[in-house]
């Protein structure tokens, strides 16, 4: 893409990885406020920076909350999706409890003043 640095000679880039989602539950009841606790787990596992949930303010998307997390670089992202406390979630709360998603896993990147 025209206008953008490549990232080439830099440091491992630092991996936003943020998934917004829909709860089968109602909003604001008991069962959201668990799911939403067991996600608060992920946190602790190791490699997790900066980790936020996330309450979506705008009717723009079918998303009503989301989860962001960083990692210092890809192969500590691939530890934490490979972490058995990671694996256990997605198996026992998220595919069961999420109605409807969308992940995104960013890097961040210098965009070059036109000349």
């Amino acid at each position: 893409m025209a206008g953008c640095l490549a990232l080439l000679g830099s440091p491992p880039p630092m991996i936003r990885h943020t998934v917004v989602f829909r709860l089968k539950h109602p909003t604001a009841s008991a069962a959201e406020l668990d799911f939403l606790k067991a996600a608060s787990s992920l946190a602790d596992i190791p490699g997790v920076q900066h980790f936020e949930c996330l309450r979506q303010v705008s009717a723009k998307n079918p998303f009503t909350l989301g989860l962001s997390m960083e990692f210092a670089d890809t192969a500590a992202y691939q530890r934490y999706s490979d972490h058995p406390d990671h694996v256990s979630f997605v198996q026992e709360r998220w595919l069961p409890e999420v109605a409807e998603f969308m992940e995104i896993d960013c890097i961040a990147h210098e965009v070059a003043a036109a000349p």
